[in-house]
Formats: structure tokens, sequence, C-alpha cells
């Protein structure tokens, strides 16, 4: 079993940062990759961004690209999401997820999930 766990959300004023976290414990898979997602009230859950197991490979929603950054520290088993010029469209629970193989953007492809982080962004 794969337990996630994230932190790091909180209230920011648009234009604003946060850096989320995700840790890892359990068994897991030696090849894995993992993914930031995230869902507001009323909306389907959707991709934010994913890296491969050995952090060389990253891929980024549209709506995301060149204000957020993920990383991963293995050592660690964490997971990062920095966020930079936050925008209030950005307010959302953000959830981590993993799965073993290469890095995909559907939800229904990752195997474990975190519970979420409140990321509140004011105007």
């Amino acid at each position: 079993q794969v337990q996630l766990v994230e932190s790091g959300g909180g209230l920011v004023q648009a234009g604003g940062s946060l850096r989320l976290s995700c840790a890892v414990s359990g068994r897991t898979v030696s090849s894995f990759a993992m993914g930031w997602f995230r869902q507001a009230p009323g909306k389907e859950r959707e991709f934010v961004a994913a890296i491969n197991w050995s952090g060389a490979s990253t891929y980024y929603a549209d709506s995301v690209k060149g204000r957020f950054t993920i990383s991963r520290d293995n050592a660690k088993k964490t997971v990062y999401l920095q966020m930079n010029s936050l925008k209030p469209e950005d307010t959302a629970v953000y959830l981590c997820a993993i799965r073993g193989g290469r890095i995909v953007v559907r939800t229904t492809e990752y195997d474990y999930w975190g519970q979420g982080t409140q990321v509140t962004v004011s105007s």
C-alpha cells in the first residue's frame, strides 16, 4: 500500500507564490511517475503537471506552463510543485498521484492519490 500526503497549501494574494509538497510512504514501485492535479468546486479534476521517475522529464498543462515547476527528491520520496504568479483561477484543491511507468495526464491512469491540500488565491 502507498500513502501520499500533500502539504503547503494556503491563502495567497494574486501574484504570490506557494510551494506544495507530496510525501510518499509505504511500498513503492522502483520506477514511477508522479502527477499533480487540481479540482475546483463544481469542476472536474484536471491535470496540472507530471514528472517521470528520474525527474528528467516533465509535462505541464498549458494553463500553468511558465508559472509552475514540478520537481522531485527520490531520496526523500517527495515531489514538489512550485507555484508562482498565482491567479484567482488557480484556486482549487491540489492532489498528488502516483503511477508505475511513464508520464500520463489522465486521472484514471494513476494508481494512488493523496487527500489534497487547499490553495486559495485572492484577487
